[in-house]
C-alpha cells in the first residue's frame, strides 16, 4: 500500500516514491518463480490527473528458474515496467466493490488514500518472466537417447546408426534382396 495523501488531489502534482516489498507467493511461470518472500525493489511516479492517480513504475526482483533445454539451475533479475490508473472512489458513481460486466477493461480504486499495488506489480512480474529461460543462448541440450548433457558429451557423442523399429522389418528385406 502506498499512501498518497502527500500527492494531494491537485491535477499536475508528482512525486517519486521508492520502495522494498516482499514477493507473495506463487509469483511464477511454468519454468521461472519468484521465491515467497524475495525482496520487490519498487519505483513509482505518482501522478495525480482528474481521474485519479497514475502509477507508473517498474518492479526489479531476482528469479528462480530451469534451463528449458539442460535443466540447469538458472537465476537472473527480471524488471518489470507498469502504468496503471487508480480512481478515486466515488467520483465516476462507481468504486472498488462496484463492477461492469459489459466494461472489459479493469479499473482500480484507491482505497481511501491509499494505493494498492498488489496486483499490478503480480501482472507485471509474472508477464516479465521467462516462459523458456536459458543457462546460455547456445545451449545444445540433453541426448535425446541417453539424457547426457550435450555441451559435456562433446561432439563425438553419438548412439551409433538409429533406425526407427517400426521400419526393421523393410530393411531385413531389403538386406535379403541384396544377397540374391
Amino acid at each position: 500500500m502506498v499512501d498518497t495523501r502527500p500527492l494531494g488531489r491537485q491535477p499536475g502534482s508528482m512525486r517519486t516514491v521508492e520502495r522494498s516489498a516482499p514477493a507473495p507467493a506463487n509469483l511464477a511461470t511454468a519454468m521461472a518463480r519468484v521465491p515467497e518472500g524475495a525482496p520487490i525493489e519498487l519505483q513509482l511516479r505518482l501522478e495525480a490527473v482528474m481521474e485519479g492517480v497514475l502509477a507508473t513504475g517498474q518492479a526489479r526482483v531476482d528469479y528462480e528458474a530451469e534451463c528449458a533445454r539442460c535443466l540447469d539451475p538458472v537465476g537472473a533479475t527480471v524488471e518489470a515496467p507498469f502504468q496503471e490508473l487508480f480512481r478515486y472512489p466515488g467520483e465516476d458513481g462507481l468504486g472498488p466493490a462496484d463492477s461492469d460486466t459489459e466494461d472489459e477493461e479493469e479499473d482500480y480504486y484507491l482505497e481511501g488514500e491509499l494505493l494498492d499495488l498488489d496486483q499490478v506489480v503480480r501482472d507485471a512480474v509474472v508477464l516479465s518472466l521467462p516462459l523458456s529461460p536459458l543457462c546460455r543462448e547456445d545451449c545444445p541440450g540433453l541426448c535425446a537417447d541417453c539424457g547426457v548433457k550435450l555441451a559435456e558429451a562433446g561432439p563425438e557423442h553419438g548412439h551409433g546408426e538409429r533406425i526407427d523399429p517400426r521400419w526393421e522389418a523393410l530393411r531385413d528385406i531389403g538386406e535379403e534382396f541384396g544377397d540374391r
